[in-house]
C-alpha cells in the first residue's frame, strides 16, 4: 500500500520536487533504510532460528529424561506401578495439550486437557508431576538393589523436573511486537519510496511486488518460527509419542 500511496503521491508532486537533486538524495535515505531493515531482519530470523532450535532440542532431552525415569521405575519393580500410571498419564496430557489438532493418546487414563493451556505452565501437569515424585520419594526398598534403584530414580526425577522448566521456558521467545512495529515503519518508507522514485510502468510495479513478496515471506518465517508448537515449521510430536509407547509397552516374558 505504501508503495502504492507513493506512485500516487510522485503524480502529485509538482516537477520541481522530482528533480535529479530530490530523487537523489531519495535513493541515499532508502539505501540507508534498506540496510537498517536487512541487517534487523537478518539478526531476528537468526535470533528466533536459534530458540526455535533449542526449544527443538530441549523437547527431545525432556522426551528422553522421561523415558529414561519410567525405565528406572519399571527395573525397581511393581511396586513403582502407581508412579508410572502417573508418569504416562503426564506424558499423554502433554502430547494432546501440546498437539490438540492431532490424534490423542489411548490406551491410558489421563486428565482432560480442553482448559489446559497451549504454551507455559499448567497447573493440571504440574500436580500430576508432583504427585509421580510423591510416589518416588514413597518407595521403601527392602533391599540394597531396590535402595540403589530408588536413589537412581530420584535423581532423574530431579532430571524431568529440570528439563520439563526448561521447556516451559522456551515457549518465551525473543520476538517483540514493538521491533516489529518499528521494522513495518521501515518497511512502509522503504515502499514509499520506492513509488516515488520508480516510473508507473509495469515491469516497475512487477519488480516492486517481488520485493513485497520477498519482504513478506522473511516476517511470516520469523513468526512462525517464533511459535515452536504451532505453525508451518511446528516442532513434531514424534519425540513424546515414541516416548509414551514405550512406556506402554509390555516386559518379555521371562
Amino acid at each position: 500500500m505504501s508503495a502504492i500511496f507513493g506512485s500516487v503521491l510522485r503524480r502529485w508532486l509538482p516537477e520541481t520536487h522530482l528533480s535529479d537533486q530530490n530523487i537523489e538524495a531519495i535513493r541515499l535515505v532508502t539505501s540507508l533504510l534498506v540496510t537498517f531493515v536487512a541487517v534487523m531482519l537478518s539478526l531476528q530470523l537468526s535470533s528466533v532460528k536459534t530458540s526455535f532450535d533449542t526449544a527443538y532440542r530441549d523437547r527431545g532431552i525432556d522426551a528422553a529424561e522421561l523415558a529414561r525415569l519410567d525405565q528406572c521405575l519399571r527395573n525397581y519393580g511393581p511396586e513403582a506401578e502407581g508412579a508410572r500410571a502417573l508418569l504416562r498419564a503426564y506424558t499423554a496430557a502433554v502430547v494432546a495439550s501440546t498437539w490438540p489438532d492431532e490424534p490423542r493418546p489411548q490406551a491410558v487414563s489421563y486428565p482432560d486437557t480442553a482448559g489446559m493451556p497451549l504454551r507455559g505452565e499448567s497447573a493440571t501437569l504440574g500436580a500430576l508431576m508432583n504427585k509421580a515424585g510423591v510416589a518416588i520419594d514413597a518407595l521403601a526398598p527392602a533391599d540394597a538393589l531396590h535402595a540403589n534403584l530408588a536413589a537412581r530414580c530420584r535423581a532423574v526425577y530431579g532430571g524431568v523436573q529440570t528439563s520439563r522448566w526448561t521447556v516451559i521456558e522456551d515457549v518465551h521467545g525473543p520476538y517483540s511486537a514493538l521491533f516489529s512495529n518499528v521494522v513495518t515503519i521501515w518497511l512502509m518508507l522503504v515502499f514509499l519510496s520506492f513509488g516515488l522514485q520508480v516510473p508507473r510502468k509495469r515491469m516497475a510495479a512487477v519488480v516492486i511486488g517481488i520485493g513485497v513478496v520477498s519482504i513478506s515471506s522473511v516476517i511470516f518465517v520469523i513468526q512462525d518460527l517464533e511459535r515452536p508448537y504451532g505453525g508451518l515449521f511446528g516442532i513434531p510430536s514424534t519425540t513424546m509419542r515414541d516416548t509414551l509407547a514405550d512406556m506402554l509397552r509390555l516386559d518379555p516374558s521371562p
